[in-house]
Protein backbone atom coordinates (compact mmCIF):
# COMPACT_ATOMS: atom_id res chain seq x y z
CA UNK A 1 0.00 0.00 0.00
CA UNK A 2 1.69 3.51 -0.96
CA UNK A 3 0.77 6.29 0.78
CA UNK A 4 3.00 8.75 -0.43
CA UNK A 5 1.88 11.67 -2.68
CA UNK A 6 -0.12 14.69 -1.72
CA UNK A 7 -3.23 13.38 -0.84
CA UNK A 8 -3.88 13.83 2.67
CA UNK A 9 -6.62 10.74 3.24
CA UNK A 10 -5.16 8.32 0.42
CA UNK A 11 -8.19 5.99 2.03
CA UNK A 12 -10.43 8.29 0.75
CA UNK A 13 -8.73 8.11 -1.86
CA UNK A 14 -9.57 3.89 -2.73
CA UNK A 15 -12.73 4.59 -1.80
CA UNK A 16 -13.54 6.72 -5.38
CA UNK A 17 -12.01 3.55 -6.83
CA UNK A 18 -13.76 2.49 -10.36
CA UNK A 19 -16.38 -0.09 -8.98
CA UNK A 20 -15.83 1.08 -4.84
CA UNK A 21 -18.65 3.49 -4.32
CA UNK A 22 -20.69 0.50 -5.66
CA UNK A 23 -19.04 -2.22 -3.34
CA UNK A 24 -19.47 0.23 -0.47
CA UNK A 25 -23.24 0.82 -0.94
CA UNK A 26 -24.00 -3.13 -1.52
CA UNK A 27 -22.57 -3.26 1.54
CA UNK A 28 -24.34 -1.18 3.12
CA UNK A 29 -28.09 -2.73 1.85
CA UNK A 30 -26.66 -5.95 2.78
CA UNK A 31 -25.92 -5.05 6.18
CA UNK A 32 -29.17 -3.18 6.56
CA UNK A 33 -30.98 -5.65 5.96
CA UNK A 34 -29.72 -8.07 8.81
CA UNK A 35 -30.38 -4.96 11.19
CA UNK A 36 -33.89 -4.73 9.77
CA UNK A 37 -35.01 -8.34 11.24
CA UNK A 38 -37.62 -8.60 13.41
CA UNK A 39 -35.42 -11.07 14.86
CA UNK A 40 -32.57 -8.47 15.85
CA UNK A 41 -35.11 -6.76 17.39
CA UNK A 42 -35.94 -9.19 20.02
CA UNK A 43 -32.27 -12.33 19.44
CA UNK A 44 -29.48 -9.90 18.39
CA UNK A 45 -27.02 -11.13 21.44
CA UNK A 46 -28.37 -14.77 19.94
CA UNK A 47 -27.65 -13.53 16.29
CA UNK A 48 -23.86 -11.75 17.39
CA UNK A 49 -23.32 -15.39 19.27
CA UNK A 50 -24.00 -17.32 16.13
CA UNK A 51 -22.00 -14.91 13.90
CA UNK A 52 -18.96 -15.26 16.05
CA UNK A 53 -18.80 -18.60 15.79
CA UNK A 54 -19.42 -18.88 12.16
CA UNK A 55 -16.94 -15.84 11.50
CA UNK A 56 -14.35 -18.03 13.70
CA UNK A 57 -14.84 -21.43 11.52
CA UNK A 58 -14.13 -19.14 8.24
CA UNK A 59 -11.27 -17.85 9.43
CA UNK A 60 -9.87 -21.19 10.78
CA UNK A 61 -11.12 -22.63 6.79
CA UNK A 62 -8.65 -20.24 5.53
CA UNK A 63 -5.92 -21.12 7.51
CA UNK A 64 -6.02 -24.42 6.95
CA UNK A 65 -8.38 -26.17 8.92
CA UNK A 66 -11.79 -26.24 7.02
CA UNK A 67 -13.96 -28.15 10.41
CA UNK A 68 -17.29 -28.55 9.50
CA UNK A 69 -19.51 -25.70 11.80
CA UNK A 70 -21.17 -28.36 14.24
CA UNK A 71 -17.60 -30.28 14.88
CA UNK A 72 -16.42 -26.25 15.68
CA UNK A 73 -19.99 -25.91 17.78
CA UNK A 74 -19.19 -29.94 19.78
CA UNK A 75 -15.19 -29.38 20.75
CA UNK A 76 -13.96 -28.25 23.90
CA UNK A 77 -10.31 -28.99 23.58
CA UNK A 78 -8.11 -27.30 20.58
CA UNK A 79 -4.91 -28.46 21.34
CA UNK A 80 -4.93 -31.83 19.68
CA UNK A 81 -3.16 -30.80 16.00
CA UNK A 82 -2.40 -28.00 14.04
CA UNK A 83 -5.95 -28.14 12.80
CA UNK A 84 -7.38 -28.30 16.11
CA UNK A 85 -4.97 -25.40 17.53
CA UNK A 86 -5.95 -22.72 14.17
CA UNK A 87 -9.83 -23.25 15.13
CA UNK A 88 -8.95 -22.94 18.68
CA UNK A 89 -7.02 -19.42 18.06
CA UNK A 90 -9.70 -18.43 15.62
CA UNK A 91 -12.21 -18.33 18.45
CA UNK A 92 -10.06 -17.18 20.95
CA UNK A 93 -9.32 -14.08 18.43
CA UNK A 94 -13.35 -13.76 17.72
CA UNK A 95 -14.06 -13.51 21.55
CA UNK A 96 -10.75 -10.88 22.03
CA UNK A 97 -11.72 -8.80 18.86
CA UNK A 98 -14.79 -7.38 20.77
CA UNK A 99 -12.93 -6.20 24.02
CA UNK A 100 -10.05 -4.29 21.46
CA UNK A 101 -12.40 -1.55 20.00
CA UNK A 102 -11.85 0.96 22.55
CA UNK A 103 -8.19 0.84 21.83
CA UNK A 104 -8.02 0.61 18.32
CA UNK A 105 -8.18 3.60 16.77
CA UNK A 106 -5.24 5.27 19.68
CA UNK A 107 -3.11 2.45 19.51
CA UNK A 108 -3.51 -0.21 16.57
CA UNK A 109 0.19 -1.49 16.92
CA UNK A 110 -1.34 -2.24 20.82
CA UNK A 111 -3.87 -4.45 19.75
CA UNK A 112 -2.08 -5.75 16.76
CA UNK A 113 0.39 -6.87 19.01
CA UNK A 114 -2.43 -8.30 21.63
CA UNK A 115 -4.01 -10.56 18.78
CA UNK A 116 -0.71 -11.96 18.02
CA UNK A 117 -0.27 -13.23 21.51
CA UNK A 118 -3.78 -14.07 21.70
CA UNK A 119 -3.81 -16.03 18.48
CA UNK A 120 -0.40 -17.63 19.73
CA UNK A 121 -1.08 -18.87 23.10
CA UNK A 122 2.54 -19.13 23.81
CA UNK A 123 4.90 -17.27 25.93
CA UNK A 124 8.19 -17.52 23.58
CA UNK A 125 9.31 -14.16 22.84
CA UNK A 126 8.86 -13.32 19.46
CA UNK A 127 5.01 -13.44 20.32
CA UNK A 128 2.67 -10.24 20.67
CA UNK A 129 5.53 -8.52 18.73
CA UNK A 130 6.56 -7.51 15.19
CA UNK A 131 8.97 -9.80 13.81
CA UNK A 132 12.87 -9.26 14.00
CA UNK A 133 15.81 -9.52 11.62
CA UNK A 134 16.30 -13.08 10.25
CA UNK A 135 13.23 -14.05 12.22
CA UNK A 136 11.19 -16.97 9.96
CA UNK A 137 7.64 -16.66 9.10
CA UNK A 138 5.39 -19.36 9.68
CA UNK A 139 2.72 -18.68 7.23
CA UNK A 140 3.09 -21.42 4.28
CA UNK A 141 -0.54 -20.79 2.78
CA UNK A 142 0.04 -17.53 1.83
CA UNK A 143 2.65 -17.69 -0.52
CA UNK A 144 3.61 -14.35 -1.49
CA UNK A 145 7.04 -12.44 -1.31
CA UNK A 146 7.69 -11.88 2.15
CA UNK A 147 9.01 -7.40 2.81
CA UNK A 148 11.97 -8.18 5.26
CA UNK A 149 11.38 -7.16 8.78
CA UNK A 150 12.83 -3.73 8.33
CA UNK A 151 10.07 -2.51 5.53
CA UNK A 152 7.48 -4.76 7.80
CA UNK A 153 8.03 -2.27 10.41
CA UNK A 154 8.05 1.06 8.42
CA UNK A 155 4.65 -0.05 6.72
CA UNK A 156 3.18 -1.10 10.13
CA UNK A 157 3.89 2.13 11.54
CA UNK A 158 2.32 3.37 8.16
CA UNK A 159 -0.39 1.62 8.53
CA UNK A 160 -1.20 2.56 12.21
CA UNK A 161 -0.89 6.64 11.32
CA UNK A 162 -3.57 5.92 8.73
CA UNK A 163 -5.62 4.69 10.84
CA UNK A 164 -5.03 6.82 13.97
CA UNK A 165 -5.86 10.18 11.80
CA UNK A 166 -9.33 9.00 10.60
CA UNK A 167 -10.42 9.90 7.68
CA UNK A 168 -13.36 9.83 5.48
CA UNK A 169 -12.93 6.61 3.72
CA UNK A 170 -16.26 4.00 4.07
CA UNK A 171 -15.28 1.19 6.93
CA UNK A 172 -15.41 -1.16 4.27
CA UNK A 173 -12.13 0.46 2.50
CA UNK A 174 -10.39 0.75 5.68
CA UNK A 175 -11.31 -2.43 6.80
CA UNK A 176 -10.02 -4.16 3.55
CA UNK A 177 -6.79 -1.37 3.45
CA UNK A 178 -5.85 -2.86 7.20
CA UNK A 179 -6.61 -7.06 6.02
CA UNK A 180 -4.40 -6.74 2.84
CA UNK A 181 -1.81 -4.78 4.42
CA UNK A 182 -1.12 -7.27 7.47
CA UNK A 183 -1.50 -10.28 5.36
CA UNK A 184 0.91 -8.46 2.73
CA UNK A 185 3.72 -7.19 5.23
CA UNK A 186 2.96 -10.65 7.69
CA UNK A 187 4.53 -8.71 10.34
CA UNK A 188 4.16 -11.75 12.98
CA UNK A 189 6.17 -15.25 13.00
CA UNK A 190 3.18 -17.05 12.51
CA UNK A 191 -1.19 -16.67 13.06
CA UNK A 192 -0.85 -12.81 10.42
CA UNK A 193 -4.10 -14.65 8.62
CA UNK A 194 -5.86 -15.26 11.95
CA UNK A 195 -5.24 -11.50 12.61
CA UNK A 196 -5.74 -9.37 9.90
CA UNK A 197 -9.33 -11.32 9.63
CA UNK A 198 -9.29 -10.09 12.81
CA UNK A 199 -8.52 -6.81 12.72
CA UNK A 200 -11.16 -6.81 9.47
CA UNK A 201 -13.45 -7.44 12.12
CA UNK A 202 -13.10 -5.02 14.62
CA UNK A 203 -12.69 -1.89 11.68
CA UNK A 204 -15.81 -3.28 10.54
CA UNK A 205 -17.65 -3.28 14.44
CA UNK A 206 -15.88 -0.24 15.87
CA UNK A 207 -16.86 2.18 12.64
CA UNK A 208 -20.37 1.48 13.24
CA UNK A 209 -20.99 -0.01 9.70
CA UNK A 210 -21.51 -3.61 11.83
CA UNK A 211 -21.88 -2.52 15.43
CA UNK A 212 -23.33 -5.57 16.95
CA UNK A 213 -21.00 -7.81 14.89
CA UNK A 214 -23.43 -9.88 12.89
CA UNK A 215 -22.11 -9.67 9.60
CA UNK A 216 -19.10 -12.37 10.01
CA UNK A 217 -17.04 -11.14 6.58
CA UNK A 218 -14.51 -14.42 7.27
CA UNK A 219 -17.68 -16.15 6.34
CA UNK A 220 -17.76 -14.45 2.92
CA UNK A 221 -13.92 -14.56 2.50
CA UNK A 222 -14.11 -18.50 2.87
CA UNK A 223 -17.23 -19.33 1.20
CA UNK A 224 -15.65 -18.77 -2.67
CA UNK A 225 -12.82 -20.54 -1.40
CA UNK A 226 -9.13 -20.13 -0.50
CA UNK A 227 -7.90 -20.08 -4.18
CA UNK A 228 -10.04 -16.88 -4.57
CA UNK A 229 -9.36 -15.35 -1.26
CA UNK A 230 -5.43 -15.48 -2.10
CA UNK A 231 -6.01 -14.22 -5.54
CA UNK A 232 -7.93 -11.37 -4.75
CA UNK A 233 -5.05 -10.43 -2.11
CA UNK A 234 -2.81 -10.65 -5.09
CA UNK A 235 -4.81 -7.89 -6.45
CA UNK A 236 -4.10 -5.84 -3.19
CA UNK A 237 -0.28 -6.86 -2.88
CA UNK A 238 -0.28 -5.72 -6.49
CA UNK A 239 -0.45 -2.08 -5.55
CA UNK A 240 -2.13 -1.02 -9.42
CA UNK A 241 -5.63 0.34 -9.10
CA UNK A 242 -7.42 -2.32 -10.65
CA UNK A 243 -5.88 -4.38 -8.02
CA UNK A 244 -6.69 -2.65 -5.20
CA UNK A 245 -10.34 -2.15 -6.32
CA UNK A 246 -10.83 -5.76 -7.18
CA UNK A 247 -9.77 -6.48 -3.36
CA UNK A 248 -11.74 -4.08 -1.74
CA UNK A 249 -15.13 -5.19 -3.69
CA UNK A 250 -13.90 -8.83 -2.65
CA UNK A 251 -13.92 -7.57 1.17
CA UNK A 252 -17.06 -6.12 0.45
CA UNK A 253 -18.55 -9.77 -1.29
CA UNK A 254 -17.15 -11.49 2.27
CA UNK A 255 -19.27 -8.78 4.52
CA UNK A 256 -22.65 -9.08 1.99
CA UNK A 257 -22.40 -12.95 2.20
CA UNK A 258 -21.60 -12.94 5.84
CA UNK A 259 -25.11 -10.70 6.20
CA UNK A 260 -26.62 -12.77 4.47
CA UNK A 261 -25.94 -15.71 6.62
CA UNK A 262 -26.79 -13.77 9.54
CA UNK A 263 -29.78 -13.20 7.57
CA UNK A 264 -30.83 -17.04 7.33
CA UNK A 265 -29.74 -17.59 11.20
CA UNK A 266 -32.54 -15.25 11.72
CA UNK A 267 -35.06 -17.17 9.48
CA UNK A 268 -34.20 -19.69 11.17
CA UNK A 269 -35.06 -18.64 14.99
CA UNK A 270 -38.23 -17.04 13.03
CA UNK A 271 -39.57 -20.88 12.01
CA UNK A 272 -38.47 -21.47 15.78
CA UNK A 273 -36.17 -24.07 13.47
CA UNK A 274 -32.57 -22.81 15.84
Amino acid sequence: MSTTGANADPLAALGALPGVPESVESVRKAVDRVYGHRIMRRRSNEITSEAALRGARGSAALSGADWALEEVRRRSDFSGDDEARAVGAALRLTAEAGQLLSIWRQSPLRVLARLHLVAAADNADQVGRPRQPGEPVDEPLVELPLPDAEEAHGRLDGLAALVMAGGSAPALVTAAVVHGEILALRPFTSHNGLVARAAERIVLVGSGLDPKSVCPAEVGHAEPGRAAYLAALDGYVSGTPEGMAAWIAHCGRAVALGARESTAVCEALQRGAA
